[in-house]
């Protein structure tokens, strides 16, 4: 069986506080992705970054003071036609940091053949996935589909790319 993690694709990862012109253009391919996962039957599964109103006076908050995806707030929502693919069986991980302990938790309960990731950002926080989806499910087949990734430095989404590489993950259209 194959999951689809789309990690952070939200509305201040794209068009808000931390937006940039890579992240919009994941859009479509993302949402495309999700719709034929769905039709496969198989699971699709959503990291929502989500601050409280302290996030300024966290680790993260100390080295990235740039007010995001706080909760309750649009900017925390997913973007645009992701948002629309979304099924009300899908399952949504909020996270405060960038991996996610709960996404960790429940792989270790499954038995994907196949994992793929899609999101933003790719040095951060879908390496960080990336590496506990690994530790959670080490025989399990990781995926990145470079059409369905973006960073805003392209030289850290590059390097990124080459960690994962250098882990065993499969990295497409390279």
């Amino acid at each position: 069986m194959r999951c689809l993690i789309v990690v952070d694709y939200q509305v201040d990862f794209v068009t808000g506080s931390l937006g940039f012109p890579a992240a919009l253009r994941l859009e479509h391919p993302i949402a495309a992705k999700i719709a034929r996962y769905h039709a496969n039957g198989d699971q699709v599964v959503f990291t929502l970054d989500a601050h409280g109103e302290n996030y300024r006076l966290t680790r993260e908050g100390k080295y990235l003071p740039v007010e995001h995806c706080r909760r309750g707030t649009p900017g925390c929502a997913l973007y645009g036609s992701v948002a629309q693919a979304k099924h009300s069986q899908d399952i949504c991980f909020e996270k405060d940091t960038y991996g996610s302990p709960e996404l960790f938790d429940w792989l270790r309960q499954q038995s994907f053949d196949v994992l793929e990731f899609v999101g933003v950002v790719t040095q951060v926080c879908v390496l960080a996935n990336v590496m506990l989806a690994q530790t959670a499910l080490p025989e399990a087949s990781i995926v990145i589909d470079t059409d369905c990734v973006a960073s805003p430095d392209p030289a850290l989404h590059r390097a990124a790319l080459d960690v994962l590489e250098s882990l065993h993950i499969h990295v497409t259209r390279r």
